[in-house]
């Protein structure tokens, strides 16, 4: 936005509000107190209104925050096909280099989306784990998953061929991802741990915006890291019967330390896995063992939402949901967070070998058809 430091994103016309509203989806530096204008292009005509930013509450320090700018719609504009938002001190409704928005989620939906279970991942940056990102997806498809979402800033040439691989498929929507052109973004979560304006390569925009793009695309979206595995599908409908449709289901997160290679209990046997061994990237078969939750510490979760039900989200949560939260269940995280853990402290918990019949084959299937493996006639 011309004369501010307000950086947009995306735009989507607001179904649930008592009034007619367009929700931009924005950056700004909290410091900065900004009167907005929205600019409308609706049908033939251009009208005006006038518009503040609510900044959300979990910007984690950081100099800029994530930021809805709430446009109301003026009378005598019944569909909005694209905005602009510029400052309400400049002069610039009439500027020709105005960019507009469009703006998406024109209709609303209540049944029969396009997808049953969407996953949002963000963000990626500098990606080369090849293997653990084709193992991931072919068990997301395996858990019911029909669409993952990546925002992605960028990635090894081998793991943007397994982008492609999925996007042709129909799998995936990659996102391209890339804040750092207007400001400085951290790769921490603090801005005590280093440098940058916006806490961790844009992750709770992206998150935001994944939630809003698939509001009427998909009865379900969970909001998680590519190195984590939400429990299965059937889970959904015994959750919706027990706590109703319009929940957020919270996971609490199970982290299974990748600084351990350890073998099965005797009782179990590894398949094999040696044809992996020249693909880049982490196999999650070999870590099979969990720390052990600290609740005087506290937990991570991730989440499921009915996305139609929740007006912004975060990082472990939502910030603004309809009806409030239920259910702490289960998922896999694979980062180690403990310091100082030895292996007599990790429980072995080999549910992933479970699935391995069938996810074996497909991880296969896909590094062969990628030029990661050989093709077997």
């Amino acid at each position: 936005v011309k004369g501010t430091k307000t950086v947009l994103i995306s735009a989507y016309l607001e179904h649930r509000t008592d009034k007619k509203e367009v929700r931009v989806i924005a950056l700004v530096l909290r410091s900065e107190k900004v009167a907005y204008r929205c600019l409308f292009r609706c049908q033939e005509k251009q009208l005006l209104s006038n518009s503040v930013a609510d900044i959300h509450t979990d910007h984690f320090g950081f100099a800029y925050g994530t930021a809805d700018i709430m446009c109301p719609i003026p009378s005598g504009c019944e569909t909005p096909s694209s905005i602009a938002v510029t400052s309400a001190v400049a002069n610039s409704t009439d500027d020709p280099s105005q960019e507009f928005l469009e703006v998406k989620n024109q209709q609303e939906k209540t049944h029969s989306f396009p997808y049953n279970f969407t996953v949002c991942i963000s963000t990626m940056y500098n990606f080369t784990n090849v293997l653990q990102l084709v193992q991931s997806l072919e068990m997301l498809q395996l858990l019911g998953v029909n669409r993952v979402v990546v925002y992605k800033t960028n990635c090894s040439p081998e793991t943007q061929r397994i982008l492609d691989y999925y996007t042709q498929k129909g799998l995936l929507e990659v996102i391209p991802w890339s804040l750092s052109r207007y400001l400085k973004v951290s790769r921490y979560w603090q801005p005590s741990l280093g440098p940058g304006e916006l806490h961790y390569f844009g992750q709770i925009p992206a998150l935001n915006d994944c939630l809003y793009r698939y509001m009427y695309q998909s009865k379900y979206v969970a909001l998680h890291d590519i190195d984590e595995l939400i429990l299965p599908q059937k889970l959904l409908p015994l959750l919706e019967k027990k706590y109703g449709a319009n929940k957020c289901y919270r996971f609490e997160n199970h982290v299974f330390p990748i600084n351990f290679m350890l073998p099965p209990p005797a009782s179990q046997t590894l398949p094999p896995q040696a044809d992996w061994k020249n693909v880049p990237g982490l196999n999650i078969l070999a870590h099979l063992y969990k720390e052990s939750i600290f609740t005087e510490t506290h937990s991570n979760f991730k989440i499921i939402v009915n996305p139609r039900a929740v007006f912004s989200t975060t990082v472990h949560g939502a910030l603004n949901a309809q009806h409030g939260w239920s259910a702490l269940v289960f998922a896999f995280c694979r980062i180690p967070t403990q310091k100082n853990l030895t292996k007599d402290k990790l429980i072995y918990d080999g549910r992933l070998l479970s699935y391995s019949a069938h996810f074996i084959p497909a991880v296969n299937k896909v590094l062969r058809e990628t030029g990661f493996l050989p093709r077997t006639h």
